[in-house]
Formats: C-alpha cells, structure tokens, sequence
C-alpha cells in the first residue's frame, strides 16, 4: 500500500569526511543551540513522512516487502513516492558505512523533494533524511533485515557531520566533491561542497555520471582513493558513461544509472533545504525572544532577519548559478519524470521545467517554494521573504548581480507564482515594471 503523501522533499545524506570546504556562501549561519526552547529539534514533534509512515506501519495500514540484496529499498522508495530514476552512485568513502562503499560497490542515493534514501548494498541501515515541517532535515535508519513491524529509528548520531558551518549551522544536507586521495597514509581527504554556484570542473568527485555533458571537465568517474598522482586528472574531461552497466554488477541497484540531470538538480536542492531550516529557525528564534520581552513591532523583528533573507531570496533566485558551457542530457528518465510533476500555470508553465541548455532551470526560481517545509515557515518570515522576492521581481532591485535576472524571466515567474502559490500577498498581482 502507499503511503499519502502530498509534496515530499530532496535530501543528500552526505556525510563529511575531512573535508576543506570551499564555499561560496555570503550570509551567515544559525548560532543558538538546536535545543533552545524555540527549536527544540531533539525533543518537539516532528511533522514528517517518515514518521507518518512509522505509525501506519505499527497500525498495520502499510507494509514494506524485503526483496533480496536489495532489502526494503525498493519498498521504501514506492511508499515515499521516490522514483528510482532519481539514483545517484557514490564511490567516494563519505558515510559511516564507508567500509562497504567502493567503485564496485557504490552507495546509492534516491530523493524527491523533501525525502532521500541512502543505500550500501549488503549494509545493515537503509539511511534516510527527511526535510521535516517544523525541525528541518531529520535523519533515521532502517534495519536491513526482514521484520514483522519494521520502524525507522531516529539517528542523531549523523549530526556529528550533518550540523556544521557548511549546513549554516542546522541539521543540514551536504553534496560533497572530493579530490583524489593518494595512498599516502599521512594524506588528506580534501574537496568541495557544491550546489548550483560552483563551476561544474569542481562537482561530483567521488560520483559516477552517467549521461550527455559535452567536452566539458567535471570530477566524476573517476578514481579517488589510493590514486598514484591525485592530480593526474585534475581539469580534463573523464570519460563519458552512458550506463553503469559495463562497471559494475547491479544486483539490488534499481536503476543503472547516476544521471547527470539528478546530479544537478540535487546541487541546488542541498542548500535551499538547509537554507529553508536556517530561516525557519531564525524567526522562531527572534519571536521567542520578542514574546519573552512582551514586544510586538513586527517592523522591528523583520528587520533582524533581513540579511538571511537577502541570502535566501538570491539562491531561490539563482543569482550567483554559474552558467553550463555545454547542454547537459540525463538518460534515466529523471528530467522527463521531475519536469512533468507541477504545479502549472494557465499557460502550462512549470518552476520544474528544466533547462539543461545553459543553466539549469527553465524559470529561474526555485521549485522548493512549494514545499511543505516552506509553507510551513512563520508569517514573519514569509512576509519578509515574499516582499524581497517583489523587490527583485518587479526591478526595484536592478543593480548587479541582479543586472543579469533578465525581464522576460522575471516577468514568466510572476505569472507562475500568481497561478500556483495561493498564498501571495496581493501586491503580486501588479505587472512588473
């Protein structure tokens, strides 16, 4: 049976491994504890599918068949609505189930938009992360072995590696590039974390790519550990993989596939999740403390959250994306499946229609503004956010970067929005000048 579920979220579970990061991040991160009283991520109710799913399946409503190697995975990815075309394949030894990973071996990552599944084949957890309402990203495990009344077990053992500056210090999502790793036993894992800002000659270390990017370097398909000259292949163009096919034997693997398409769109989604939970969080933190002092000036406590908005507004926005050098193909069916799911608008436009050809998106404004964690937000947050979304949309902000966010976009998102996000304050409802 499958679970109900309206609009479910993307997730990574990446997990750090002596990395430097290099970021491209302008704002500034959530500083108060994860227990404050108006957090309270280890102790509140959660609002999750995960933990929906947990009482239907003790309540007997739902059922997840184990299926050999592959355990309770394709199960799971049919109750949480995660098509398996979305499959990524990682080699790099970035989880703590890094001793089974390997390039005949990979983990395999599967997410939607507020949900994602880690898999190691012949490992004891399925590892999931969910995008929760209220908490952010919460992260559970699933034993790999056949159960009358299976349940996922919250695991906050992962924030060890998934709260850090890098996820704006929230329980966050990382998608990481690591540079080859020489045998050396004094040497260093080193990379990236990289969503939609980063050049594409520094994404996916450590990932298999399988599809269409023209003659343009990435790290990909690639080995990275015990290499004899780490910078051998530093800057060329890997070899180009149609399938995982004539690599690896697939027994339990769903799909035969790492698809390029699911790789970038999982770039972008990495950050805006963590940056939704930041901003979430921030205005619980400044009302709180607002309440506690009996004040009420909305304009006041606007303001203290204005400089995280700013930051929020330009990655929904892609502002700062760094342009493809050459059209980008997926053969999986990821962009034809994530394209064709809405909302759309009277014209049949979508904010998920991918573009491929020179960035990423069709209409440059993030698809993750449907989310239910989005909608979730406090009134606070959204009314800052919705009025700095005018701000840039209508040209009242048009010195650089926003030079480059041209009329016709800014205009077809405005009319997106109008027809498919119900909550818009009315002042949407004026053509942009």
């Amino acid at each position: 049976m499958k679970l109900p579920v309206s609009i479910i979220t993307v997730g990574s579970l990446l997990v750090v491994f002596m990395v430097v990061a290099v970021s491209t991040q302008r704002g500034g991160v959530f500083r108060a504890s994860r227990d404050h009283p108006a957090i309270q991520y280890s102790s509140g109710t959660t609002y999750n599918v995960v933990s929906e799913l947990n009482q239907q399946l003790q309540d007997g409503a739902v059922t997840l068949k184990f299926e050999g190697r592959s355990g309770y995975l394709r199960s799971a990815l049919e109750v949480f609505g995660i098509p398996v075309e979305s499959q990524l394949a990682v080699f790099s030894r970035t989880s703590f189930q890094e001793h089974l990973v390997s390039m005949q071996n990979p983990r395999a990552i599967y997410f939607t938009d507020n949900i994602s599944v880690a898999f190691v084949r012949d490992a004891d957890v399925l590892e999931v992360a969910v995008h929760d309402m209220q908490q952010g990203s919460v992260f559970y495990t699933l034993q790999q072995a056949q159960s009358a009344v299976p349940q996922f077990q919250r695991n906050e053992q992962c924030l060890a590696c998934h709260l850090t500056w890098d996820t704006l210090g929230v329980p966050g999502l990382q998608a990481q590039s690591m540079f080859p790793l020489s045998s050396n036993p004094n040497a260093y894992a080193t990379g990236f974390f990289t969503d939609h800002r980063s050049r594409l000659e520094d994404r996916w270390g450590g990932w298999y790519v399988t599809g269409m990017l023209g003659p343009v370097p990435h790290m990909g398909n690639v080995p990275v550990n015990d290499v004899d000259d780490p910078n051998a292949t530093r800057g060329l163009v890997p070899q180009a993989l149609d399938s995982l096919k004539e690599l690896l034997d697939l027994d339990g693997y769903p799909s035969a596939y790492s698809d390029v398409a699911a790789l970038m769109v999982l770039n972008h989604q990495v950050h805006m999740t963590n940056l939704i939970t930041r901003i979430g969080w921030e205005s619980r933190l400044v009302l709180y403390r607002e309440q506690m002092m009996n004040k009420s000036d909305v304009s006041e406590l606007s303001n203290e959250i204005r400089d995280a908005v700013v930051e929020f507004v330009d990655y929904l926005f892609f502002i700062d994306e760094v342009p493809l050098l050459a059209p980008v193909q997926g053969a999986s069916g990821f962009m034809e499946q994530f394209s064709a799911r809405g909302p759309r608008d009277r014209y049949d436009r979508s904010l998920r229609e991918l573009d491929l050809q020179t960035r990423l998106m069709r209409y440059p404004c993030s698809y993750m503004i449907y989310t239910e964690a989005f909608d979730a937000l406090p009134e606070l947050a959204k009314d800052v956010i919705y009025e700095r979304m005018w701000n840039v949309l209508s040209g009242k902000e048009n010195d650089y970067p926003y030079t480059r966010f041209s009329q016709v976009d800014r205009q077809a998102i405005i009319e997106i929005l109008r027809d498919t996000k119900s909550d818009l304050p009315s002042y949407f409802d004026t053509a942009a000048q």
